[in-house]
Order: C-alpha cells, then structure tokens, then sequence
C-alpha cells in the first residue's frame, strides 16, 4: 500500500514538471547557473590550491649565521626546527656551498669576482633554508629562531630574511583568502536566487493545479500525498540541472585544461574534472536535489498550508 502511494506521488510529480514545461525549464535554467559556478569553485579551489602550492614551495626563509659560528651549534638548532609542526623542510646549506653558489651566480660580475679575491677568505656564513607547511606559518617559525637565537649564550644567528619579505607573503594570504571568500559570497547569492526561482516556480505549479489539489483534498487525500508530487518536482529540477552542469564542464574543462594548463602547473582541469567526475557530480546533485526539496517544501508550506 506504501508503495502504491510512493509511486503515484512520483508519477504525479513527473506529470506536473511535463505540464509547465515552461516554467520547469526556466527554473532547471536558474539552477543550472547556480550549480554551474558552485562547480566552478571547485575547479577553481584546485587550481588555487596547485598554485598555492608552486608559490609555496618557491617561499621559505633563509637564516644566516655569523661567519665564526660553529657548525654543531647550526646543526643543533637545525634539529630543532625540524622538529616544529608548522616546518615542512629545512635545508642546511654549509659556508663553503654558499660560497661555490654565490660565485656561481655571480660569475660573469668582474668586480664581484676581484672583491673576493682581495678578500682572501670566506665572507659568507652558513645558513638554513626552511620551507613551512602554510604560507602563514612562517611568522611563528621566525619568532621561534628568534628567541632561540636571544636565548642562547653567545648569538649566532646573523639575520633572519622573513623580516624583510613579511609583506610579500602577508600580501600573498590575503589575495588568497579573498579569493576563496568572494567564491563563497557569490556561491551564497547564487543559492539563494535558486531558491527564489524554484519557490515561485513551484508556486506557479500549485495555482495551476489547484482544482486537482481542491478536489483531492475533498476526497480526503492526505497533506503528504497532496504536496509529494511538488516536492517530486523541485527534486527533479535539481537532478537535471546536476546533469547538464556535468555535461556542460566536458567541453569547459577541456578547453581550459588545453589553452591555460601552463598556467596551472602541474593541475590539468580536464584531467581533474575526469579522475573526479564521481565525486564532483554526487556534490553536485546533493546541492541541486537539495535546493530543489527546500524550495518545493517551503513553497508547498506556503501555499498548501499542509
């Protein structure tokens, strides 16, 4: 008996969308949108995220140390930021490879070249190339080595280069955060114009049926068997908007992944869009099967007063 009534409610919700054809596409239009750039942000937090992590792994900190520091004493301090939960890696570079590299870099300088020569010696100290796990981690590694380096008996530590390129990587995590922020607003305005839309689609649906609602109420239809084949219908709009918008990203992902993928590294879209297809559609109809229910059920609330 439950069953019969599951399938009429669903065979009744699929004869309304077919009846306002119309308005059923102008609402899987608006939702399409709306599911359309929820799924661009998706794509857009992976390229974020490739991105981030290029630019991430080209930041770090130097600390240089003092030419007459001893090494056990760097290779001590070098175990101890290993240590740390925000370090990612940490490379010891010795006096004699700073050297090597500084001359290596510099080796078409002419005067460069005779100023170390008239030197004599090694003017450059050793030093640790440390690389955090996030970009705004690097603040609370430096104030670490900083008060180690003011808690020790003889400091050895020259200088510490974040001091100098805060602003750079202070001005990185903002656009980044702003990003992801704007992403999340416009996702939010878009949701919420998808609501608006299925809810006076579904408005439209119950005016135009209201005589078939008058009369199933009369014969002593239940409130969920009067507003079942609405909420049917709102969840339909969601499920054919997830699989157009899934459709439509084919093409989309392949053309970008094609024109731009030098500037995403080593993140192909298409690639992406391919190895999760599952995942990316099952989020998708969530949210569109979703919007649609919420929508179709505060309409049928609404205007059924069931």
């Amino acid at each position: 008996m439950l069953l019969t009534k599951i399938k009429r409610v669903i065979r009744a919700g699929f004869m309304n969308f077919w009846r306002n054809s119309w308005v059923s596409l102008a609402a899987i239009l608006v939702v399409v949108i709306t599911l359309f750039t929820i799924g661009s942000l998706v794509f857009s937090r992976a390229i974020l995220g490739s991105v981030l992590t290029q630019v991430q792994n080209r930041i770090d900190i130097s600390v240089y140390f003092k030419t007459d520091a001893e090494e056990q004493d760097i290779l001590a301090l070098k175990d101890l930021v290993s240590k740390l939960d925000e370090v990612k890696s940490v490379e010891y570079v010795s006096a004699e490879e700073a050297l090597a590299s500084f001359k290596e870099k510099h080796k078409d300088n002419a005067l460069i070249n005779q100023s170390l020569e008239e030197i004599g010696g090694n003017p450059l100290g050793a030093a640790l190339n440390i690389k955090a796990k996030e970009i705004s981690q690097y603040e609370s590694i430096a104030k670490f080595l900083d008060a180690q380096n003011n808690a020790s008996a003889g400091p050895i530590i020259d200088k510490i280069n974040y001091f100098q390129n805060k602003k750079v990587i202070d001005r990185l995590s903002v656009i980044i955060d702003s990003i992801r922020n704007m992403g999340l607003i416009i996702s939010l305005i878009l949701i919420g114009v998808s609501i608006l839309v299925t809810f006076n689609t579904i408005r439209l649906a119950i005016y135009a049926a209201r005589e078939e609602v008058e009369i199933m109420r009369l014969v002593g239809a239940s409130s969920k068997f009067v507003s079942g084949p609405f909420i049917v219908e709102g969840i339909m709009y969601g499920f054919i908007s997830a699989v157009i918008v899934m459709v439509l990203f084919y093409p989309f992902t392949l053309w970008i992944g094609s024109k731009a993928g030098r500037f995403f590294g080593d993140l192909n879209v298409f690639e992406y869009y391919i190895s999760n297809f599952g995942q990316i559609f099952l989020t998708l109809l969530a949210i569109g099967v979703v919007l649609g229910a919420v929508s179709s059920f505060i309409a049928v609330r609404r205007y059924l007063k069931v």
